[in-house]
């Protein structure tokens, strides 16, 4: 029987006449990975500021299992900024962190200042460390912060910068540990590899999850189910992603047919209630109070799937852009080094790289915002670029929405020859008619930069530049954004961490892989990983065999020195033994697969994980020394 570890019971939520949710109710089980999806506005943020009790429900109860440990992570976490970023990660009352806290804190003042007293400190600190048996804890918390790319941890937080902060919070929270996990959209502001180190270590992890995420293939690679918040109820879908969409669609489509069913009763119903208006006995006054729970059933609206948008751009000349041995650097940083490319007519190109490596430096650049330190860029005179970038629409507290769209355009030009008003373009990307005359400083963060995006899109540019465009879509508007960018007929440019949403759009890639090198890539983002894994693993192979080469080397050479003897052929029993390793080595490669697919399958209990993971270290070193063996025995064939 699964062990329930959260229990929401007949949940309500409203904010004045806004009602969120409605006596909702659902249970998370132990094991469970559960993504909750829903339209901006719909409460996903409220209901887990609700769960975690940092807001109060109009009625209802949520309940937690009584020896169970939770962690919220909410979207801009709050964090003292006075403190360094090792206090922060590290204050804890958990014996084992304030251990490995003081440890790395006296290591750091041991190297910083050697001298008698920082040394003690350091031995006194590592025997706490081996006293609880924490080395574990301390290499986890290490490959946690490395991973998120947290590397000076004597840094004031109050220096970080909002990506960063999410980061360290995000960084506690896993080395700290948990039953339950809650996180509020943990892939913004984590470049594409951070994401995917985060999906491995949740897939692995034992803990029980509860994210609110708009990251399609996050979902699908780490969640087991997923909850969609829906006209105020909740509904549950036992599978990933693609299976939620497909169970979504049927619901929907069952649910129409009752509701044009309740319509037709309705007429019916309303007729007979016409003729007699005064229940005068028991059976009649159930018929009424049916009538109207049928009458509100019947006033159900459902949103229209919003047509493809084909937008008539502007002319393009032959002359489009070209980039002409461009170099930049940031004083001994490497930015772009000697890149070349001229862009062709309907070229739409993502861009991918770790956080930092100059990707917004090359945007800024081609649209002369700042200069290259050498090399020359060349714009096409009839180029109209629309550039959105992360720095956000400028504040307009005074207007509203429809005016500031409206600042740019009335209308936007069809490729049918007709016109979409502003305010129509702005229903296509969810802003309805009391959102587009409400004042822009009643805005939420995520509605200002869905706006500033419309405002790009609505000055119908030919060269279109989006710098993460998908931070605060919900999954509803992000496929609206998508369908609108596959008919648009301009040149497209994506920087984004939303593989899902570059996968659907680009079929070209360049890969900016530091110290100022591009790699040109002639495909989609999935190409691109699947062929990066291959020549990850060959390298590794590679460099695993050059250290066993060089091993084997040393170790000859030391038997040499022991005894000098002119090169020998192998003896009876060498031969046997060399034949048998080179059967051994393709099983147990075969069997070290098997145990990694099974650690990342998600179907086993702790206990078995264990047992596998301890298997998968035996195969490992058994394979360096059968390997290394091999080697040895191959110099005197």
């Amino acid at each position: 029987m699964a062990e329930n570890l959260l229990t929401v019971e007949n949940l309500s939520k409203s904010f004045g006449e806004k009602q969120l949710f409605d006596g909702i109710s659902f249970g998370v089980n132990k094991g469970q990975k559960v993504a909750l999806v829903a339209r901006n506005g719909a409460g996903k943020t409220t209901l887990l500021n609700v769960i975690a009790k940092r807001i109060l429900p109009d009625s209802g109860e949520i309940s937690f299992r009584n020896d169970i440990h939770y962690i919220y992570l909410e979207q801009n976490p709050y964090l003292d900024t006075e403190l360094s970023v090792l206090d922060v990660i590290f204050t804890s009352d958990n014996p084992t962190m304030v251990a490995v806290r003081e440890y790395e804190e006296a290591m750091y003042w041991a190297t910083k200042k050697d001298n008698e007293a920082n040394q003690q400190r350091l031995i006194d600190a590592m025997s706490e460390v081996d006293r609880l048996s924490a080395w574990d804890y301390d290499s986890k918390a290490k490959e946690i912060l490395s991973k998120l790319g947290i590397t000076n941890l004597e840094q004031k937080v109050s220096t970080l910068s909002g990506g960063e902060k999410k980061k360290v919070a995000l960084s506690k929270v896993l080395i700290e540990g948990c039953d339950l996990l809650i996180l509020d959209e943990p892939t913004n502001h984590l470049d594409v590899a951070m994401i995917e180190w985060l999906e491995e270590f949740l897939k692995r992890s034992s803990l029980t999850l509860l994210v609110v995420t708009h990251d399609r293939y996050f979902i699908n690679n780490v969640c087991t189910d997923v909850y969609e918040i829906d006209r105020g109820e909740v509904f549950k879908y036992k599978g990933d992603y693609n299976y939620f969409l497909e169970n979504k669609e049927l619901r929907e489509t069952i649910f129409r047919q009752e509701v044009e069913k309740a319509k037709n009763l309705y007429k019916k119903e309303l007729d007979w209630m016409r003729r007699m208006p005064q229940a005068r006995t028991t059976k009649s006054k159930a018929r009424i109070d049916a009538f109207y729970g049928l009458k509100e059933k019947t006033e159900v609206r459902f949103e229209q799937k919003a047509a493809d948008l084909t937008i008539r751009s502007q002319r393009m000349g032959k002359k489009i852009l070209e980039i002409s041995n461009i170099s930049k650097k940031f004083d001994d940083k490497v930015i772009l080094d000697d890149f070349t490319y001229v862009f062709k007519s309907g070229d739409k190109i993502g861009i991918i790289g770790s956080n930092g490596v100059g990707k917004s430096t090359f945007l800024n650049i081609i649209t002369e915002k700042i200069k290259a330190d050498s090399g020359k860029i060349s714009i096409g005179q009839t180029i109209k670029y629309g550039y959105y970038t992360q720095s956000g629409l400028e504040e307009k507290e005074d207007m509203r929405v429809i005016d500031i769209i409206k600042e740019v355009a009335e209308s936007i030009k069809l490729n049918d020859k007709t016109e979409l008003s502003a305010s129509l373009f702005l229903t296509y990307f969810g802003f309805g008619t009391e959102l587009q005359y409400n004042f822009y400083s009643n805005l939420s963060g995520g509605e200002r930069r869905r706006l500033y995006l419309l405002k790009v899109l609505i000055s119908n540019p030919n060269f279109l530049i989006l710098d993460e465009p998908t931070n605060d879509l919900d999954i509803y508007n992000l496929g609206v954004l998508e369908n609108f960018l596959k008919e648009y007929q301009g040149c497209l440019l994506i920087v984004s961490h939303d593989r899902s949403f570059m996968d659907n759009l680009v079929d070209h890639i360049f890969v900016f892989e530091g110290e100022g090198k591009i790699r040109d890539y002639h495909s989609n983002y999935s190409d691109y990983l699947e062929t990066k894994l291959e020549e990850d693993k060959v390298k590794t192979q590679e460099t695993r065999e050059s250290n066993l080469k060089e091993k084997a080397k040393q170790k000859i050479a030391e038997a040499a020195v022991v005894k000098d003897e002119p090169k020998r052929k192998l003896s009876y029993n060498e031969q046997k033994e060399f034949e048998k390793i080179e059967k051994d080595l393709p099983l147990l490669e075969k069997e070290k697969e098997e145990i990694s697919s099974k650690l990342s399958s998600g179907e086993f209990e702790a206990e078995a994980l264990v047992s596998l993971s301890l298997r998968y270290q035996e195969i490992d070193l058994e394979l360096e020394e059968k390997e290394l063996r091999w080697i040895e025995l191959s110099e005197f064939l």
